[in-house]
C-alpha cells in the first residue's frame, strides 16, 4: 500500500533488504543483520543517516552533486517547469527548456561541439556516442569504420555496448559476448609504467593499435581526461595533443569521456579544456545537474551532424527522457549557480589546498602514491613504499572490504575504497569545499590510513 508517512528505521531497513536491489552491491552482504546505509538528509558537504549520524560526503555522490547538497532553489526549478510543461519528448518536437538548454552547453563546450543530444544519464552517453560514430562512418561511406579504442581498466558504462569500451575485465566476464570491436591499450598509470616504457609510448600505443587493426575497421578512439577506474590516472604532458593527431592521421573520430570529468570537476566546464585539447565528441552528465535530476548529453561538433543534415538521414537512436523539460530546467539552474556563485573558481583557487592536504599524507607507509587533478584525486596503496609491490587479491579484499570501507564511514567519512585496478582511496568532494572540509577529511583519512598500515604491517 502507497503511503508518505515517516517509517522507522527498522521498517525501512526491512523493506529495504525485501525489496531494493542496490546497483553495484553485495546483497549477501546485508543477510545476517547487518544494516544496509540509508541515507536521508543532505546540506552542503554533509549528508545524514536514519540514525542521525553526519558524514562528509567525499565523494559527491558518486561525483555528482558539484554545487553540494540540500539545493531547493535548483531543485524547485524542475517543479516551477512543471507548472508549465511537464514533459513532452524531443522525438521531432522541440521546447524551450531543451532548446535553451543545448544552446547554453555549446556556448560552455569547446570549438566546434555545437550539437547536443541529451540523454538520461552516463551510461546512455556513451552508447549514444558508441552508435553515433558507427553510423556517421556508414553514412560518408566507411562502412567497416566500427571499432572503438579505449584504455585498460577505463570504465565507460554498463550497458553492453559500452562494456565494449570498458577495461576492467570482471565487469565484463558475466555478460560476455556483447558487442565486437572494443580494443584496449594502456592506460596513463604513470607510478607504475611498466620497465622500458617511457611516457611518450603512451599516446603512440594507441597509434600502434590502430594501425594493428586497421585504420579503415577503427570508428573512434574513448578516452576520460583523468581516469576514473584505477584511481585518478591523469595524462602526461602531451598526451592528448599527439592523441589528437593520430585521430585525424588515422580518419578515427576522438570520444572525451567526461561523464566525471566535466562541469567543474577539474576547474573548468570541461576536462577537453583543462587538457587543451579538442574532441569529436564530448559525452557527459553527472554534474550536468549536479544530479538533482537525471540527465546527461552527448555533445558533438558540427561535421559529425552534417551526413545527418541530408535528406531523409536521421540519427536513428533515442531515448523517450532525453532533453525532459524538468530536468533541463534543473540544469539550466545548477549552471546558474556554478556562475553566479564562482564554483569553477572556488575549485582552482583550492585544489593546491586539497592536494596538499592529501599528499601530507605520504608519511604514512601504506601511502604509495597520490595523484588526480582539481577536486578529482586517489591515494593508491601498497604493501612496500620502496618496491610499490601490491597487495594480493585477498589482502585487498581484506583491507578495503574488511576494513577501512566500514571503518571510514564509521568515522564518518564517504569516499570510495576501490579495488579496480590497485587498491585505492579515491576523494571527489563537492566543489564548494575549501580548507576547513579539507581538514576534516584528513581528520578521519589519516588515523584510518595509520590503523591500516599497522594492520597490514606495511613496510616503510
Amino acid at each position: 500500500m502507497a503511503t508518505t508517512e515517516p517509517r522507522t528505521s527498522s521498517e525501512l531497513q526491512t523493506l529495504a533488504k525485501r525489496h531494493l536491489w542496490m546497483h553495484f552491491s553485495r546483497m549477501g552482504a546485508y543477510a545476517d543483520g547487518a544494516e544496509i546505509p540509508i541515507i536521508v538528509k543532505g546540506q552542503g558537504c554533509h549528508v545524514w543517516d536514519e540514525h542521525g549520524n553526519k558524514y562528509f560526503d567525499g565523494l559527491s555522490a558518486l561525483f555528482c552533486v558539484n554545487i553540494g547538497h540540500g539545493r531547493h532553489d535548483v531543485a524547485q526549478a524542475g517543479a516551477d517547469q512543471a507548472k508549465e510543461l511537464g514533459f513532452f519528448t524531443t522525438w521531432s518536437y522541440a521546447h524551450p527548456r531543451a532548446i535553451e538548454l543545448a544552446a547554453r552547453i555549446a556556448h560552455l563546450a569547446p570549438g566546434d561541439l555545437n550539437r547536443v543530444f541529451f540523454t538520461s544519464g552516463g551510461g546512455e552517453s556513451v552508447e549514444s556516442a558508441i552508435k553515433l560514430v558507427r553510423q556517421f562512418h556508414k553514412l560518408t561511406g566507411k562502412p567497416n569504420k566500427t571499432k572503438l579504442i579505449a584504455r585498460q581498466t577505463a570504465y565507460h558504462g554498463t550497458t553492453l555496448g559500452a562494456l565494449a569500451a570498458t577495461g576492467i575485465t570482471n565487469l565484463r566476464q558475466p555478460f560476455e559476448p556483447f558487442m565486437p570491436g572494443g580494443c584496449h591499450v594502456p592506460n596513463t598509470n604513470l607510478y607504475r609504467l611498466p620497465a622500458g616504457q617511457g611516457v611518450e609510448t603512451l599516446a603512440e600505443s594507441i597509434r600502434e593499435r590502430i594501425e594493428f587493426e586497421g585504420p579503415d575497421t577503427v570508428a573512434a578512439v574513448i578516452l576520460e581526461p583523468v581516469q576514473n577506474a584505477g584511481g585518478c590516472f591523469t595524462p602526461p604532458h602531451g598526451y592528448f595533443q599527439r592523441v589528437r593527431e593520430i585521430c585525424d592521421e588515422h580518419d578515427v573520430l576522438l570520444i572525451s569521456d567526461e561523464v566525471i570529468c566535466s562541469w567543474g570537476r577539474l576547474g573548468e566546464y570541461f576536462g577537453a579544456q583543462r587538457y587543451d585539447y579538442q574532441p569529436d565528441i564530448i559525452t557527459t552528465a553527472k554534474g550536468l545537474t549536479s544530479s538533482y535530476a537525471p540527465m546527461g548529453a552527448v555533445i558533438a561538433s558540427d561535421r559529425l551532424m552534417e551526413p545527418f543534415l541530408e535528406g531523409t538521414n536521421s540519427f536513428a537512436h533515442g531515448f523517450t527522457w532525453g532533453g525532459h523539460p524538468m530536468c533541463a530546467a534543473v540544469a539550466m539552474a545548477n549552471l546558474d549557480v556554478m556562475e553566479e556563485e564562482h564554483i569553477l573558481e572556488n575549485v582552482r583557487t583550492h585544489e593546491h589546498d586539497f592536494r596538499s592536504m592529501l599528499e601530507s599524507l605520504r608519511d604514512i607507509p601504506i601511502v604509495g602514491d597520490v595523484r588526480g587533478a582539481g577536486y578529482f584525486q586517489a591515494i593508491e596503496l601498497v604493501k612496500d613504499r620502496e618496491t610499490k609491490e601490491h597487495f594480493s587479491k585477498a589482502e585487498s579484499e581484506s583491507l578495503l572490504r574488511g576494513f577501512l570501507s566500514g571503518e571510514l564511514y564509521r568515522r564518518g567519512l564517504i569516499c570510495r575504497a576501490d579495488d579496480r585496478g590497485d587498491p585505492v582511496i579515491q576523494l571527489s568532494p563537492p566543489l564548494i569545499a575549501g580548507p576547513e572540509e579539507f581538514a576534516e577529511i584528513e581528520s578521519v583519512l589519516r588515523p584510518v590510513l595509520e590503523e591500516a598500515s599497522r594492520r597490514m604491517q606495511v613496510a616503510c
